[in-house]
C-alpha cells in the first residue's frame, strides 16, 4: 500500500459525488427513471450507465495506472496484466434502486494482486458512507465500526426475505437487495452471517468484503477458500461473510448444498 500513492480524500469525494448521480436518478426521491434488461431478469437503468462513465472517466485520472474492471463496461482482458485495477458496481442492488427502495449502493474497490486495498461504498439513500483501507480498518460515516462476535450458529441474524426449512435455526432481518450493504451489516454488528450459494462476481463484493475483513468479519467462498479477484473468469461460487465464531459451522452447514449446486455446469458469461 505504502507505495501506491493516492489522493484518499479526493477518492471519498468520487465516491460521495457518485453517490449524488445515483441519487438524482433514483424513483425514490421522486425521479423518473429509464430502466431495461440486460437479459432476462437481469436489469438495469440509466443511473448504472451515467455512475459507470464518471467513475471511469475520475478514477481513470486519479490513478492511470490501474485497470478497469465493472459490471456495466465490456471487460478488457488486458486488466490481467494490471497489478492494479479499479473494481466498480456503479449501483449494486438495481432492482431496489428501480423500485424506489433504499438497499442499493455504488462500490468501489481498488484491487492489488488479487486483494483489494481500498473499499468504498455509498448509500445515499440510507444516509451511509462506509470505507476500508486495508490494515487500517473500517468506518461507517466516520466511526468505526467492529463485526458481529457472536459464538452460536443457531440464532444467527441474517438479512433474507424467507429461510429453506434447513435454515430456519437461523434468525432473519432486513434484507437490502444489494448483497455489497448485506455484508456490510455483518462489518457493522447489524448482523452474523451473509451466505450466497451461486456464481457471484467480483464487483458485487469487493468493496464490501475489505469493509467486513477490516471489522474482523470471517470471508471466504462458499467451499470456505479464500476469495481472489482480477481472474481471467471474475467469479466465486458462493460468499459466506460470518462472525469469526461461527465460520467453521457455517461452512459445514452449507456444505452439502455447495457442493451439488457447483457441479452443475457453470454458466456462460453473457456479453
Amino acid at each position: 500500500m505504502a507505495d501506491i500513492m493516492i489522493d484518499h480524500t479526493r477518492l471519498q469525494a468520487i465516491v460521495r459525488e457518485a453517490g449524488a448521480i445515483a441519487h438524482a436518478h433514483w424513483p425514490g426521491a421522486g425521479h423518473a427513471l429509464e430502466s431495461w434488461e440486460k437479459r432476462p431478469g437481469d436489469p438495469v437503468c440509466e443511473a448504472d450507465l451515467a455512475v459507470d462513465s464518471f467513475l471511469k472517466r475520475e478514477l481513470g485520472a486519479l490513478l492511470p495506472s490501474a485497470g478497469w474492471l465493472s459490471e456495466e463496461t465490456v471487460d478488457a482482458p488486458g486488466r490481467l496484466a494490471n497489478r492494479l485495477i479499479w473494481l466498480v458496481d456503479p449501483v449494486d442492488g438495481t432492482r431496489d434502486f428501480i423500485r424506489g427502495r433504499s438497499g442499493w449502493a455504488v462500490s468501489v474497490a481498488l484491487i492489488s494482486e488479487g486483494r483489494p486495498l481500498i473499499g468504498m461504498l455509498s448509500a445515499p439513500a440510507r444516509g451511509e458512507e462506509w470505507i476500508a483501507v486495508a490494515g487500517k480498518g473500517a468506518q461507517r460515516n466516520g466511526t468505526a465500526i467492529e463485526a458481529s462476535r457472536r459464538a452460536d450458529f443457531a440464532g444467527a441474524r441474517v438479512p433474507a426475505d424467507q429461510l429453506m426449512q434447513e435454515d430456519r435455526l437461523l434468525e432473519m432481518v432486513d434484507k437490502p437487495n444489494s448483497i455489497a450493504l448485506r455484508v456490510a451489516m455483518v462489518a457493522a454488528g447489524d448482523a452474523d452471517i451473509v451466505a450466497t450459494l451461486r456464481w457471484g462476481f467480483e464487483w458485487d463484493i469487493g468493496a464490501a468484503t475489505l469493509i467486513a475483513r477490516e471489522a474482523g468479519a470471517a470471508i471466504s467462498d462458499a467451499f470456505g477458500q479464500p476469495l481472489g479477484y482480477n481472474k481471467r473468469d471474475p467469479r466465486s461460487f458462493g460468499l459466506l461473510v460470518t462472525a469469526p465464531a461461527i465460520h467453521a459451522e457455517a461452512v459445514a452447514h452449507l456444505q452439502d448444498r455447495a457442493k451439488l449446486i457447483a457441479a452443475r455446469k457453470r454458466p456462460e458469461i453473457s456479453s
